[in-house]
């Protein structure tokens, strides 16, 4: 016997048929690993040109690189918040034994600390605010200085090449 629901076809807007997918996919009790040669099955399957899945996997491929990327970008922030940290505390420390050993109090050294440690929780607050505009300027800087860095790299090597000939 059929029911009035099953009798009735429906349709799923394009982003929740890619869920219902990614999730049925999940579930397949493979290993876990599609062959190029599958992947281009399913994608005509599913009407997606091979053209069309070359340019997605591209797409794919620099997304997985540029996530890579700011893990790494986003480790060397935190990494800096650090060391600026313990130059803060050390420094801090000082200032401290400083002033109780000239004025026996912490008046100085309280103040500079109070402007130092308010610079220093803004830069806290911009390494683990990893969304926005300012976040993508801070990643693209730091993307331009390390290629920068890595072409002036390959001219010193292709340089000292030259000479060494």
């Amino acid at each position: 016997m059929e029911t009035s629901e099953n009798s009735i076809t429906q349709t799923y807007i394009q982003q929740d048929a890619q869920e219902i997918l990614r999730i049925a996919f999940a579930k397949k009790e493979e290993n876990g690993e599609l062959t190029r040669t599958q992947l281009v099955e399913i994608g005509m399957e599913l009407g997606i040109s091979p053209a069309e899945l070359e340019l997605a996997e591209q797409e794919w491929r620099l997304f997985q690189q540029d996530s890579r990327e700011k893990l790494i970008f986003n480790a060397q922030r935190r990494q800096k918040l650090r060391q600026d940290l313990i130059k803060f505390g050390i420094v801090s420390a000082f200032l401290i034994l400083l002033n109780i050993v000239t004025t026996h109090g912490i008046s100085f050294a309280l103040s500079i600390m109070l402007v130092w440690g308010l610079f220093l929780a803004l830069a806290a607050w911009r390494t683990y605010q990893t969304e926005g505009e300012e976040y993508e300027k801070a990643f693209s800087r730091w993307k331009l200085k390390k290629q920068l860095g890595q072409s002036f790299s390959t001219l010193a090597e292709k340089v000292m090449k030259g000479w060494q000939s």
